[in-house]
């Protein structure tokens, strides 16, 4: 049974009400279900037939058969849990004020943990079935061979899994490992207070987490430094009690790893994706040997802000502006990015096109509507949708871009896979998204009006590599840093986490940074370190969508042709083989060094400009 993600965030009201946007601009639900009393019908059919699980339960090693009358039943039931959620999902995310679309959410994820447990024995029989008689059942049976890579990839984890009743003391320490992120969760979305202080114009203003972001871009130096302080004060002030939940975050972890037979979290973590210890090293490795470009482009902001040194409050904030503010409609916004897209052929467009013509994305802010952007993946038989909440700025372009990279991956695999290869490895997740906003921003800086919009497109690719690419190996470091200094034995006080986070946070932008000494505790801030090696993936996505966005330009058809194969491909094989076959083997120092001689460029670029001005 494939996962299903939930999500729970609102915006507030004060919007327009959804009844007045026109229905070209929001989705269509009838191509999920024709109405509410069709999901109704469905539910029933599902809550019905899960008893079904129970012939199976104890039969899978019988024979041929049998594992696929059960493999069968599965998909049954799973293709129509997955399509009476997205419709869920989406008719709450409309209008989260209605509450019989609440109800159905909630009664949705309820039958989903229903099904789960009652499934809960697929894999524990298929891995006691001895690797010769599966290979026996594949071999002999022309519809079992769909499954090959399914049961290998279950086969694979054997040696990690353990008896039923051990299994079943995991499972039930679950709820109480998860303590240490519940907590630090909630007391830093919740409990933590941050000081007020004044604001660009005087005003009295309390800190919060989304007052933080949107400071680092101002232009007031005094109003982001106040911030800054302020912010990072109470992490400081609570360094210990956060320390104490961070460490017992990994402990978590490392017990996990060693329940399993594995020799440390990071092997436990990747091999969940069969992602090569090596992967994960040759990224830190070779960004080490490429800081370079970071450096020039510290040095080269602290000129342009016209300051002794840079600090990390200055890191986001823009040297540059456009030649005027623009306003990016959604219908002038879809021709830009069908345009910076035109290389991918007319396949592509054509995919393209029919998302934008047939009420696949829900474009407006309305009252009550969910907040934020998302596509909403592979659903076996349905189209994937978008959400927007669009403001007709430069931002809900490069979302539009990236939605809609998400959503023809999606598209692809769907239309591409069968159920049980019909999504994809978070490890690839941001390489489509990524590779559409590399695209653009080449559109938009090639086709910038004057020198000025130019430089400012060219900064905002710059930020780009710095926030997703270096920022996120530089986490990555930290991480493993940690993770084997606790697997040795050494406690991580508060005093030893912030003195490697500033020496590892120093030595990315390098000596014309002054690392301010609150940035020190910026590791008891950052959620991310709680999520056991992730954040690598944004670093390694980011990369390969790199060097795929270059050969697709420099190659042509069959570049392209490649990149469309990544797209269609799934989770029918491992994702490092998949990005492989499209001409990124992430396991080289070549894609890193792609991002590195990009940022080059780029900053080559920028002096070249400013050079004439």
């Amino acid at each position: 049974m494939k996962k299903l993600k939930f999500n729970n965030q609102v915006q507030s009201a004060g919007m327009p009400v959804r009844e007045k946007i026109d229905d070209k601009y929001k989705w269509d639900l009838t191509h999920i279900y024709s109405s509410d009393d069709e999901w109704e019908k469905e539910f029933r059919w599902v809550e019905k037939n899960i008893s079904g699980y129970r012939k199976f339960s104890g039969n899978l090693s019988d024979s041929s058969e049998s594992l696929l009358a059960c493999l069968k039943f599965d998909e049954s039931i799973g293709t129509k849990l997955e399509r009476l959620y997205l419709y869920a999902m989406l008719a709450k995310d409309s209008d989260m004020s209605v509450n019989k679309y609440q109800a159905m959410d909630d009664r949705i994820k309820s039958l989903a943990s229903s099904i789960s447990a009652v499934s809960s024995f697929i894999k524990p029989e298929i891995l006691q079935i001895p690797d010769n008689k599966i290979n026996e059942f594949i071999s002999s049976n022309d519809e079992l061979k769909i499954y090959k890579h399914s049961l290998e990839n279950i086969v694979r984890t054997k040696a990690h899994s353990l008896s039923k009743q051990e299994e079943q003391i995991l499972a039930l320490a679950g709820e109480i490992t998860q303590t240490p992120y519940n907590t630090y969760s909630m007391f830093t979305n919740a409990d933590l207070k941050f000081p007020v202080i004044q604001d660009s114009s005087g005003e009295e203003v309390q800190i919060s987490h989304a007052r933080f972001y949107s400071a680092m871009y101002s232009k007031d130096e005094s109003y982001r430094k106040r911030v800054f302080e302020g912010y990072l004060k109470p992490y400081d002030e609570y360094s210990n009690t956060i320390a104490t939940l961070l460490n017992g975050n990994l402990k978590s972890n490392i017990f996990y790893a060693k329940a399993r037979k594995y020799n440390s979290a990071r092997e436990a973590a990747l091999d969940q994706n069969n992602i090569p210890l090596n992967v994960y090293d040759n990224l830190i490795e070779t960004v080490n040997k490429n800081l370079k470009p970071l450096h020039r482009w510290a040095a080269l902001k602290k000129k342009l802000l016209n300051i002794e040194q840079l600090k990390p409050y200055d890191v986001y904030v823009t040297v540059f502006n456009e030649t005027k503010e623009k306003s990016y409609t959604y219908e002038s916004s879809k021709k830009i990015v069908l345009d910076s897209l035109s290389i991918l052929g007319d396949d592509y467009l054509n995919s393209l096109n029919l998302a934008f013509d047939n009420r696949w994305i829900d474009v407006y802010e309305t009252k009550a509507k969910k907040s934020g952007a998302y596509s909403s993946g592979t659903t076996f038989g349905v189209h994937p949708y978008v959400l927007l909440n669009w403001t007709d700025l430069l931002n809900d372009l490069f979302t539009l871009s990236h939605e809609m990279g998400h959503n023809m991956h999606s598209y692809y695999t769907g239309k591409n896979q069968p159920y049980t290869y019909a999504n994809y490895s978070i490890f690839v997740a941001e390489v489509a998204s990524t590779f559409n906003e590399s695209l653009l921003l080449d559109y938009l800086i090639t086709n910038a009006s004057d020198d000025n919009e130019r430089l400012y497109f060219l900064e905002k690719y710059l930020n780009n590599i710095t926030a997703t690419f270096y920022r996120q190996v530089m986490f990555a470091e930290f991480e493993i840093d940690i993770y084997q200094r606790t697997e040795n034995g050494e406690a991580l006080t508060p005093n030893i986490l912030s003195e490697l986070y500033k020496d590892i946070y120093q030595k990315y932008w390098g000596p014309d940074m002054d690392v301010a000494d609150e940035e020190k505790y910026t590791w008891a801030r950052i959620p991310h370190f709680y999520y056991n090696f992730y954040v690598y993936q944004y670093a390694t996505g980011f990369a390969a969508s790199e060097i795929l966005a270059a050969k697709v330009k420099s190659e042509g058809k069959n570049a392209v042709k490649k990149y469309l194969d990544f797209l269609k491909a799934g989770s029918s094989d491992y994702p490092i083989n998949i990005l492989k076959s499209a001409g990124v083997d992430m396991s080289s120092p070549e894609p890193i060094l792609a991002v590195s001689a990009r940022m080059d460029k780029i900053l080559n670029e920028i002096n070249s400009l400013l050079k004439n001005k």
